[in-house]
């Protein structure tokens, strides 16, 4: 059934290709019977009457053959040859004209000669009416008679000039509907109704017309060129009915043309038409008191018009499903969704209406593609695109009618829902449908958290969010698992997707889910755990007035924001490197695995300049147990250094197993030697400063850090000739250089004499034992081991 509809399509396709070339054909035929009358009149012995219609006759069917069959176009001329009798040499026709010369002399010129002559009956139509010259009735008599007189010599030389007699006759007919509107609008000469059976009859007039001469010039020129009249608006509310029933009843014309011959190029025209004068009415002339109903009412009648033709076009014609008329339905729903949406925006009653009005939109179309759906048609497009329009429009009305949460929710499930569809059942439409609802629900749920868990900050205590039990988490979770069930759609081979021509966009969206969803992920949690501590500190706040002070101080638990920036961290450390740990083991993700590496060496940077400075401050707060009558100060302020540092460890480890896994190559192990090495050290530099200040020796910290940078370089560079690493005897050289510049530039000038004396001998010793070791081990540092 489905072969038989296509091959349908194609025949309708190729009958339209050979009407073409069939009114080409006929105009050449009439101008090569003009040709051979007047090679006969100047011929000194003419043919007799049955030799020259037969020469006529056989070059006529042999121009027939070639068009209908180019391809076999030679034998026919071989075969036939010997029997077609050619004219004497001197009677030869004269040389064919170019293809521009033909176009311009016998297309071009007259359309530009129809619009001048339009232009300048304007013009003089002007001059006389601005002087006075002739009286407003005598104006119109005489305007319709220039139009009749040209439409009659249009119609008389379409027996011989077929083309140019089409020109004529469309430029008259715009005159007519031009000079009834003045008639009617400008000077009040005719009735309302009697104007309207006026141009309704011109519109059938062109219709019977256009049909008759089988040219488009005909409705462009003649219905077409009327719209240029509803741009002469009046102020009255009346008269802007007028206009658009005008309208109304010029698109019925021209669909109608559209429809009967398809052409579609006449369809496009009146829409974009239409719309555009719909569209300048309502920015230029629209006032909600006057013009609620009227607007209403004609946008709903456009609405319908054009959507009915597009229908008409599917469900008559059997229309295949294709770009262009697409584009026109949602183009036009869009439209009319748009004006509707504004309109009632305007009216104190209709603003409340808005949501109601997007939902009917849905219905308008759920409607149709249920009867689109019990056709049966074989090209299910229709079908999916109508239904597409039911979502959408269901898609807006969640923001419109609701709020919050509700709207992420029921966007990101028709995303998964759409995907689903457009993939499993093979409709790519859906699923290029489901890739805006992503990012609609990916905006929507940024907004959700942007709102949402400020909510408590600027709020009653009573709306105290409970960590991980409540709406805002379970819809991050919603979205999680929306997204997660995309993902893995999205990676399943048996599964790919139909849009072929969007290859750059869905390969771009193949790594924007995962990133949504890692992200989504990420930070839905920690969203919980910052709020967790900010409804702490907000809980916190104390107004105190010391004794003899007029004004209260206000104080927080400044502890818990550095708890809050530590477990932020221990979180993202510990996150990152369980995403590493699941790449590892079952997911072996490349990307991923970039991914992961990148984003845990960056906490790990975090950790090592922010963690590990406000670790400093909770050791810092408890040693000195400031306003530790109103707020504890215990000793966990210094176990949570060691809790950090078990996430640090974590962190490493999994950057190790992916270098290990995924990235065994010299340049990425080098890499990550370097990491762990500068945090090894940084982390005991922290560590060193932690006890001295526990232990009250802060003043001998210069020189603790300068032994222990030396001791560090001297396990370095033994480890480098053990394992043969020479970048890492490189990097320990360079630390120790680093290691005797702070020495001699930083701390000498503050140490004792006793702990210059330690610092220069340890520091000595060090420098030996690292020579020894060059000169005991050299040759063993020949190349180092890839």
């Amino acid at each position: 059934m489905s072969d038989n509809k296509d091959k349908i399509n194609q025949l309708f396709e190729i009958q339209e290709k050979l009407h073409k070339k069939q009114e080409a054909l006929s105009n050449e035929i009439s101008e090569l019977r003009h040709e051979l009358i007047r090679l006969k009149s100047a011929e000194a012995k003419p043919l007799a009457d049955k030799e020259e219609t037969q020469i006529l006759n056989e070059n006529l069917l042999d121009d027939l053959k070639n068009i209908a069959s180019p391809a076999t176009q030679e034998k026919p001329k071989i075969e036939t040859a010997k029997t077609i009798v050619t004219p004497p040499a001197t009677n030869q026709p004269p040389k064919s004209k170019s293809d521009l010369e033909k176009f311009i002399g016998e297309n071009l010129i007259n359309k530009i000669g129809i619009a001048i002559t339009i232009i300048g009956v304007a013009i003089g139509a002007k001059y006389s009416i601005d002087n006075d010259l002739i009286s407003p009735l005598t104006r119109i008599i005489l305007a319709y008679l220039t139009g009749i007189g040209l439409l009659g010599f249009g119609i008389k030389l379409k027996a011989k000039y077929e083309n140019y007699s089409a020109v004529l006759v469309s430029g008259a007919i715009a005159i007519l509907y031009f000079i009834t509107y003045m008639a009617y609008s400008l000077y009040d000469l005719f009735p309302q109704a009697f104007a309207f059976i006026l141009m309704l009859i011109f519109t059938v007039f062109t219709v019977v017309a256009a049909i008759n001469y089988n040219k488009q010039v005909i409705a462009h020129i003649g219905l077409v060129g009327a719209y240029a009249v509803p741009f002469l608006l009046s102020d009255g509310s009346g008269k802007v009915a007028v206009l658009f029933t005008y309208m109304t009843i010029i698109n019925i014309g021209i669909l109608f043309i559209a429809f009967r011959k398809y052409w579609k190029a006449l369809h496009y025209s009146s829409f974009v038409l239409t719309w555009l004068i719909f569209y300048s009415w309502f920015l230029g002339k629209y006032e909600t008191s006057e013009h609620f109903v009227l607007g209403s009412s004609f946008l709903t009648v456009f609405f319908a018009i054009f959507y009915l033709l597009f229908l008409a076009y599917k469900l008559v014609r059997k229309e295949k499903f294709n770009k262009g008329n697409s584009l026109l339905l949602v183009s036009n729903s869009l439209i009319f969704f748009g004006l509707g949406y504004s309109i009632l925006s305007l009216h104190e009653t209709g603003q409340h209406l808005l949501g109601l009005f997007t939902l009917i939109n849905a219905v308008v179309h759920s409607i149709v593609s249920v009867i689109i759906y019990k056709q049966k048609l074989d090209d299910k497009n229709v079908f999916y695109l109508i239904s597409g329009l039911v979502l959408t429009f269901i898609t807006i009305a969640f923001p419109i009618q609701l709020d919050g949460n509700w709207v992420t929710l029921l966007w990101v499930s028709e995303a998964a829902l759409l995907f689903w569809i457009g993939r499993t059942k093979k409709v790519s439409i859906y699923e290029a449908m489901s890739y805006p609802l992503m990012t609609l629900a990916f905006c929507s749920i940024l907004q959700d958290w942007t709102t949402m868990y400020n909510t408590y900050l600027v709020a009653d205590p009573e709306t105290k969010i409970t960590l991980f039990l409540n709406v805002n988490f379970l819809s991050s979770l919603l979205f999680i698992i929306s997204f997660g069930f995309i993902n893995r759609l999205n990676s399943n081979i048996k599964y790919p997707t139909l849009l072929g021509s969007w290859l750059k966009v869905t390969k771009l969206l193949s790594y924007a889910i995962p990133v949504i969803l890692v992200f989504t992920l990420y930070y839905s949690i920690r969203l919980e755990i910052g709020n967790y501590w900010n409804q702490l500190i907000k809980e916190s706040a104390l107004s105190i007035q010391a004794t003899g002070e007029e004004y209260a101080s206000y104080y927080n638990n400044y502890d818990l924001k550095e708890f809050k920036t530590i477990w932020i961290i221990n979180y993202s450390l510990l996150f990152f490197s369980v995403l590493s740990f699941v790449n590892i083991r079952k997911l072996k993700n490349k990307n991923l695995a970039y991914a992961g590496i990148g984003l845990t060496t960056i906490t790990l940077v975090v950790f090592l300049t922010q963690g590990l400075y406000s670790l400093s401050e909770l050791r810092e707060s408890y040693l000195t147990q400031s306003l530790s009558e109103y707020y504890h100060r215990g000793t966990f302020n210094i176990i949570i250094r060691y809790i950090s540092l078990a996430f640090a460890a974590i962190a490493l480890t999994s950057i190790f197993l992916h270098v290990k896994e995924e990235f065994n190559a010299k340049r990425y192990r080098i890499a990550f030697e370097y990491l762990l090495s500068t945090s090894i050290l940084w982390i005991f530099s922290s560590e060193l400063l932690n006890w001295m200040d526990i232990s009250g020796s802060t003043q001998s910290y210069k020189l603790g850090l300068s032994i222990l940078w030396g001791s560090y370089s001297l396990l370095l560079i033994a480890y480098g000739i053990w394992k043969n690493k020479k970048h890492l005897r490189i990097g320990a050289i360079g630390l120790f250089a680093l290691t005797l510049v702070k020495l001699f530039f930083y701390d000498i000038s503050q140490l004792s004499t006793i702990a210059k004396t330690i610092a220069f001998v340890l520091l000595g010793i060090l420098l030996l034992i690292i020579s020894f070791l060059y000169n005991k081990y050299k040759s063993n540092m020949t190349e180092e081991e890839i």
